[in-house]
């Protein structure tokens, strides 16, 4: 799977990704400093999935309809233990492969995916 990780993604879940046979974009690694929005425009031009616990990326598709039909996967972890944090990023990047075209959320417990927006031709 081709995928981007936010600057908030941690090294171990990249490294991980990576050793499953991903192919991962790190923003701390190639993208220092960019904002979101050009993460977005990144990820739609290299058709990679965007992978981050920052709630700015569902914003930018659903209210200012930004093209996102690469897919947005978004992880609200409850943070008490990393490393099982960590493994619940992999392990949940792992189970799917229809996360394009979706907005999806991840806590410690489910997965709910919801369609985004047609971003049409404006923005």
């Amino acid at each position: 799977m081709r995928i981007i990780v936010n600057e908030n993604v941690t090294g171990t879940v990249i490294g991980e990704l990576r050793q499953r046979g991903h192919d991962v974009v790190s923003v701390k690694e190639s993208m220092r400093g960019a904002d979101d929005a050009s993460i977005l425009h990144r990820a739609e031009t290299d058709n990679r999935l965007v992978v981050t616990h920052d709630k700015d990326f569902g914003e930018l598709a659903f209210r200012h309809r930004l093209p996102a039909s690469c897919g947005i996967v978004l992880f609200r972890l409850s943070g008490e233990d990393p490393l099982s944090d960590n493994q619940r990023v992999v392990d949940v990047l792992d189970s799917r492969t229809d996360w394009a075209g979706h907005f999806s959320v991840v806590t410690d417990d489910r997965i709910r995916m919801r369609l985004l927006p047609d971003s049409g031709a404006s923005h």
